[in-house]
């Protein structure tokens, strides 16, 4: 494959490390899913007004290189509670081997969330990712968009 062309979606063998026995491996809700769902390790609250925790997962993975992991919230959450990941999506490199942990917030203002040891507080989405040289120029070359940004296009 050629820098030039995309990258072709296919399975990928990720390595695993179950830090928890007692916990499921990540795993797609459906056929086809983009997101494999990613369970607490411990019970936790989530408190009321932007309060906001670092939930552990129970697993460690070995990406390969040229392959990232991205954390990010779940829909349900995010709808009936007002919970949702906050530096979505999260960024997993390929050289990192620690536990996945997520930074989990709540916007309700004034209902507490409890999280419950097993419960699927993410999914994580794992993509091939390229990685970028920068080549310093003196002038960018034109494009139809141009400097446009934060709002040009409308509401």
């Amino acid at each position: 494959m050629t820098s030039t062309e995309p990258p072709t979606p296919t399975g990928v063998q990720i390595p695993i490390q179950l830090l928890d026995p007692g916990l499921p491996l990540p795993a797609y809700a459906h056929a086809g899913d983009a997101g494999a769902d990613l369970f607490a390790r411990e019970s936790v609250v989530v408190p009321a007004g932007s309060g906001r925790v670092l939930v552990p997962t129970g697993v460690a993975i070995a990406l390969p290189t040229g392959w990232a992991g991205f954390v990010q919230p779940r829909s349900g959450l995010a709808l009936n509670h007002g919970v949702t990941v906050l530096n979505s999506p999260g960024l997993i490199d390929s050289g990192y081997r620690d536990e996945l942990k997520v930074i989990l917030v709540n916007t309700d203002p004034s209902e507490d969330y409890q999280v419950v040891r097993g419960d699927r507080i993410a999914q994580l989405v794992v993509r091939p990712v390229a990685e970028a040289s920068f080549e310093p120029v003196d002038v960018l070359p034109p494009s139809g968009r141009d400097v446009g940004g934060f709002g040009s296009s409308g509401k």
